[in-house]
């Protein structure tokens, strides 16, 4: 059975010993450091090399925002999973545009949580669904002027796409479809021209509505 190694990311100790003695009476979970500050959580990822971080957003110093740009910059493979009071979509789309792999009010339950560490740790994705479905209603009517869609994804751009929105860096998404890294960002470019995307945020959002981040859709059904 594979341990998923767990950095806790929140200025109130308080908080991180509840999360801690809940994490640990899992089998397939071990919290091997905490951070009270966005500086400290980016000494704890460098040393302990965690599968998954358990990002606050409100934190002294360096914010859970900024310390989510600098870890996935440095350390893009470590999954990032908020965990937050703030229910404003501004905050769930920012995490998104960081590249954060998951969003999770503190009011939801243990077992949401848990659950979503395992799945963003799989890979998958997973955002609080009052939130998502906020942003998707605002996203649906910016790609609508009255006229429908302006255009529709070519296969590519479907693949590379699907690829953004589960957090691939343009890199790797080069290396699974076997071209280069301009080309991605031209085809990145042209995507966003033509949906009107402003980020990343964006496409994580309309990959969410074409039902493309459920598990039962694997990359390997699109052709390369």
């Amino acid at each position: 059975m594979k341990i998923l190694r767990v950095v806790l990311a929140d200025d109130h100790e308080v908080l991180r010993a509840g999360l801690k003695l809940l994490l640990s009476s899992q089998a397939d979970m071990r919290v091997v450091a905490e951070a009270g500050s966005g500086d400290e959580t980016l000494r704890m990822a460098r040393q302990f090399k965690p599968n998954v971080v358990i990002m606050d957003l409100s934190m002294p110093g360096m914010n859970g925002l900024k310390a989510t740009e600098a870890l996935k910059d440095e350390l893009p493979e470590i999954k990032i999973l908020v965990l937050t009071s703030h229910e404003d979509e501004s905050y769930f789309r920012q995490m998104c545009q960081a590249n954060a792999s998951g969003y999770v009010l503190k009011r939801s339950a243990g077992v949401e949580l848990l659950n979503a560490i395992r799945k963003v740790a799989s890979g998958q994705l997973h955002f609080d669904a009052g939130l998502a479905n906020k942003a998707l209603t605002r996203q649906a009517g910016r790609l609508t002027d009255g006229r429908g869609l302006v255009d529709h994804l070519t296969e590519r751009e479907e693949q590379v796409v699907r690829r953004v929105a589960l957090g691939y860096t343009n890199k790797e998404i080069a290396n699974q479809l076997d071209i280069s890294v301009k080309t991605i960002e031209t085809h990145k470019v042209r995507i966003c021209e033509k949906f009107h995307f402003l980020s990343r945020a964006d496409m994580v959002q309309y990959a969410m509505r074409q039902g493309w981040l459920d598990p039962s859709h694997s990359l390997t059904s699109l052709s390369r």
